[in-house]
């Protein structure tokens, strides 16, 4: 019995043992995976060059491992950027002459909510303001994604970066006597009475607070979304859904739903973050809002993120008569990428274009195809990275001053920004991350436009606009 006694304890000690002695290796087999997917996130781990390493002690010292020189065989694009990169020299052109000085962006500190500054390639960050949800986080990473896409290849620069809604360099008070350029502030749009300088938005790397995922995922996504309703198949209305209460615009598009006096042609509905938050966002998936002819493009408190995926539908997108643009929009054209709604009499407006679309099924279809296919092939990852690039390094050969590190900057890298997160934050970061140096130079700059040429295209929008306000399409009726 005493032998039967000590052999059950020798095996009991043995199972112990094995069972801690697994528990460890599962445990770092796990954390290996965990990294493994890291690093093969987005399919290039085979030319991986600096993968994102969170196995360190410590993820707030930026890697001193990473390229910082990019090199080609052949330096030169064949590829020609696309039409809206033109807008670049229009953007910068307010300090054309002057070149911009350390107190031209000092004036635009208040304004914003940080300062970028790059030297030698890499990225510092200081902060001024808290900005609404994580729009400066995400704008920093994508900044961060050019960087590694093109290491060593973005000059040394200082500017303040405005992650808000509103426009805030206003036009009128920097024209006239006074001889004081404006402050050369980066935002996400601009309008025609003001001089912010438009860069690409947060969300092309997602939206976490609306677990919306980045630029790449969420195209492809409303792509495979597009092809489950055929086109003369979807429902014969125009649709919007979103947030009303972000402008009068918004609220007023709401009187433009079905009733029992009127019919509109509209579907309009109203969302609940809230709500949709709680049930994990089911309802709001925008590959499954692709299913009627007609969407409608209406701005929020200035221009909407929300313009890419409603276009990239294939519906015949109505945009009602926006004021604000943003970095790939001027380039497009009415009846050719989209349809163009006056905010006077909007309802009857969208009427209207409804009843000539579905009049005209083939024609509708073209605008809508049309208006997804620009946003297709014009708005590649790698394009708006490279729009990225040349304006960065069109406004570095403005500056007239030698860019600094502040004192209270911080460096910033994709471990110190990606490692300590968890959940939408980090996923995001994590799909989106550049893994390796572009095997491509950016595509080739086109000219600036022309007093000429850049007059004979706004007239050429003015004019397809006004064939829709005259009723004009009216005759094919």
């Amino acid at each position: 019995m005493t032998r039967w006694l000590s052999f059950s304890i020798i095996i009991l000690i043995v199972f112990v043992a094995t069972s801690f002695i697994l528990e460890i290796d599962l445990s770092i087999l796990t954390r290996n995976t965990i990294f493994k997917t890291i690093e093969v996130s987005n399919n290039k781990q085979e030319q991986s060059k600096f993968p994102l390493s969170c196995n360190t002690n410590s993820t707030s010292t930026c890697p001193s491992s990473y390229p910082t020189t990019f090199h080609l065989n052949d330096d030169s694009s064949s590829q020609s950027c696309p039409h809206y990169f033109k807008w670049i020299h229009e953007d910068l052109k307010p300090w054309e002459k002057t070149g911009i000085t350390r107190e031209m962006v000092e004036r635009g500190q208040n304004m914003s909510h940080f300062r970028l500054v790059i030297v030698n390639g890499k990225a510092y960050i200081e902060k001024y303001a808290k900005s609404f949800q994580t729009r400066d986080v995400f704008t920093i990473w994508g900044i961060l994604q050019l960087l590694r896409l093109y290491p060593g290849k973005i000059p040394d620069l200082e500017l303040v970066f405005q992650c808000g809604d509103k426009t805030l360099v206003n036009k009128n008070l920097f024209q006239g006597p006074q001889d004081v350029s404006p402050p050369p502030l980066f935002h996400y749009c601009g309008d025609e009475n003001s001089f912010d300088i438009v860069f690409p938005d947060w969300t092309f790397w997602g939206w976490s607070e609306l677990n919306i995922k980045p630029w790449e995922t969420t195209l492809n996504n409303i792509q495979e979304g597009n092809k489950n309703i055929k086109w003369k198949e979807r429902i014969p209305h125009a649709f919007w859904k979103g947030n009303p209460e972000v402008s009068y615009i918004r609220k007023e598009l709401l009187k433009c739903n079905a009733s029992e006096e009127h019919d509109w042609n509209a579907r309009i509905y109203d969302i609940k973050w809230v709500e949709e938050k709680s049930k994990k966002f089911q309802d709001t998936k925008l590959e499954n809002q692709c299913t009627y002819r007609y969407k409608i493009y209406a701005e929020g408190a200035t221009w909407s993120v929300s313009e890419k995926y409603i276009i990239a539908c294939d519906s015949m997108t109505m945009f009602i008569e926006p004021r604000y643009y943003d970095f790939f929009t001027r380039s497009m054209l009415p009846l050719k990428h989209y349809w163009p709604i006056s905010f006077k009499n909007m309802c009857e407006e969208i009427k209207y274009a409804v009843d000539w679309g579905n009049a005209h099924l083939d024609r509708a279809q073209a605008i809508g195809e049309g208006g997804t296919n620009y946003i297709i092939d014009n708005l590649k990852m790698k394009f708006v990275y490279d729009y990225m690039f040349h304006l960065l390094n069109s406004y570095a050969k403005l500056l007239r001053f030698k860019p600094e590190i502040p004192k209270g900057a911080v460096e910033i890298c994709a471990e110190s920004m990606a490692c300590s997160l968890r959940g939408a934050r980090k996923n995001f970061m994590v799909e989106s991350m550049v893994l390796s140096p572009s095997d491509t130079p950016p595509c080739t700059m086109p000219p600036p436009y022309t007093i000429e040429s850049l007059q004979q295209f706004l007239q050429e929008k003015e004019n397809l606009i006004g064939q829709v306000k005259t009723r004009a399409m009216n005759k094919e009726l």
